[in-house]
């Protein structure tokens, strides 16, 4: 009498029947399938031995239940991205959550450089200055009404530009005459001394400072002989074609000021009436 061989699980005979040999013994290909068998996550079948397996984050499939869930694409060869447990190719993941370059409006691939700015996203090569069409990269930039500028240049477009040596400010700088100067650039005519931050004035829209002022254009004082200016709130008196600062209009005899008060010529003096009826 033969020996019986037999399914393990089922018991019935494997002779002239296809089966599996295992650690536990030969099971019959039925009883193998629905003991060791994984269900397909897609179709949730059993995955038979002789089918192939394709395996995920502890999920299985049938190779034909492994595809795209947008386009049904196969995924068995295909580079492919899990979202919200959803398998999506490539192609349909980027459709649906890449952005779109502001500048060719092509897709953005994950993974490729990309640069991202006010909510708008660009191919880190389509990222050009508005100006000189070179890319921008990590470079500093300005934006401007929607476009966007390498420093260099947005000074030269849209930068003031000093009124003395027409080059562009870039910061500081002062005003004079409604016009933006380099700090540097505002200098006396006369001495070439700075004048930002310091007392001066202008003649014929050239601006000088005090000293150079008082020597080259104001009339001097009768009795000082210093420059009458008139800045820094100084007051002067005039007669016919002399002046005096106040505090130097007194009486040549007895020395008290004659501001506000009548006075007599004399010769190139002036006298207080009381010295002026004294005689001489």
């Amino acid at each position: 009498m033969s020996e019986a061989f037999n399914c393990a699980k089922c018991s019935e005979s494997l002779y002239g029947r296809k089966y599996i040999q295992t650690d536990d013994g030969p099971y019959c290909v039925p009883c193998y399938d629905n003991t060791f068998a994984n269900t397909c996550a897609e179709c949730q079948q059993l995955i038979g031995h002789d089918s192939r397996e394709l395996f995920y984050e502890d999920r299985h499939f049938h190779e034909g239940c492994f595809r795209c869930c947008r386009c049904q694409r196969s995924l068995a060869d295909e580079p492919f991205t899990c979202q919200d447990s959803e398998l999506l190719c490539n192609d349909c993941y980027c459709s649906a959550f890449s952005s779109q370059c502001s500048a060719c409006g092509e897709t953005v691939m994950p993974g490729s450089r990309k640069l991202e700015y006010g909510g708008q996203t660009w191919h880190e090569h389509c990222f050009l200055c508005s100006g000189c069409e070179q890319p921008l990269g990590s470079r500093s930039f300005v934006p401007d009404k929607g476009a966007h500028y390498c420093v260099p240049c947005y000074e030269n477009k849209f930068a003031p530009r000093c009124a003395r040596c027409s080059k562009t400010l870039t910061q500081g700088g002062v005003t004079y005459r409604d016009q933006p100067w380099h700090r540097e650039c505002l200098v006396c005519t006369g001495c070439q001394t700075p004048l930002a931050g310091q007392q001066f004035t202008s003649r014929e829209d050239d601006p000088y400072c005090v000293t150079c002022f008082g020597e080259l254009f104001a009339p001097k004082c009768s009795s000082c002989k210093r420059p009458i200016t008139g800045l820094g709130g100084g007051k002067y008196v005039s007669f016919e074609d002399r002046h005096w600062h106040h505090s130097c209009f007194s009486c040549a005899r007895c020395s008290t000021s004659l501001v506000g008060q009548g006075f007599v010529p004399d010769g190139d003096q002036v006298l207080c009436q009381g010295c002026s009826q004294a005689g001489p």
